[in-house]
């Protein structure tokens, strides 16, 4: 058995989507002076590493706490996108109910620069129905999000089909040619979305 950690660090230099607030930390708490460590972080609920609930799209959608523990873990798929993502390549990953299917597109290696909210591939609709179609638990991209157009068509479709997102995933060329189970476990809040735990566990 391996563990394989699947999520970028916070701190202050975590890059954020566009409009998005940038991550802060700052002491409340120093040992010198007060016998203990302590820190106020504020940042938003989709700030690295996280998952989105249906609520973050879906007007009357379930927030993170709505969702069954049994979601936030499953066996994982690994699709490789060169270039732009294929439903063919998809069809042949052996796709079944409950899986947890992470996408590779290598944009973690660009996680630091500009392009990486400015130009990365993403799913069409057709792929995204054929994930709710499956029924999934859970899809994964090393990646800023799955839309790049106004509207956030794919977010709607999986969201509204129970299908939850997880953005900025890292280290997914460690899984190549692997079996392996998801963890993908979100701080217990009641609203949109939170920065996850993401690991995965060869087998």
């Amino acid at each position: 058995m391996k563990l394989i950690d699947l999520s970028v660090i916070l701190n202050q230099q975590t890059p954020v989507y566009p409009g998005d607030p940038a991550v802060k930390i700052e002491p409340v708490g120093v040992i010198e002076r007060d016998g203990w460590n302590d820190h106020l972080v504020s940042l938003n609920t989709h700030a690295g590493t996280h998952i989105d609930a249906p609520l973050h799209m879906i007007a009357d959608g379930k927030t993170l706490d709505q969702i069954p523990i049994e979601q936030f873990a499953g066996r994982g798929r690994l699709v490789a996108v060169t270039g732009e993502f294929s439903l063919n390549e998809l069809q042949n990953a052996n796709i079944q109910e409950d899986d947890i299917v992470l996408f590779c597109t290598g944009m973690s290696e660009k996680y630091h620069e500009p392009i990486y909210f400015e130009s990365y591939p993403v799913m069409s609709e057709e792929i995204a129905y054929y994930l709710v179609e499956r029924k999934v638990k859970m899809i994964g991209v090393d990646a800023g999000s799955v839309d790049n157009v106004d509207g956030f068509p794919i977010h709607k479709i999986l969201l509204a089909g129970g299908v939850l997102v997880i953005e900025n995933l890292t280290n997914l060329n460690q899984l190549t040619d692997k079996n392996f189970i998801v963890y993908a476990l979100p701080i217990k809040l009641d609203i949109d979305g939170a920065p996850a735990r993401v690991i995965a566990e060869t087998t």
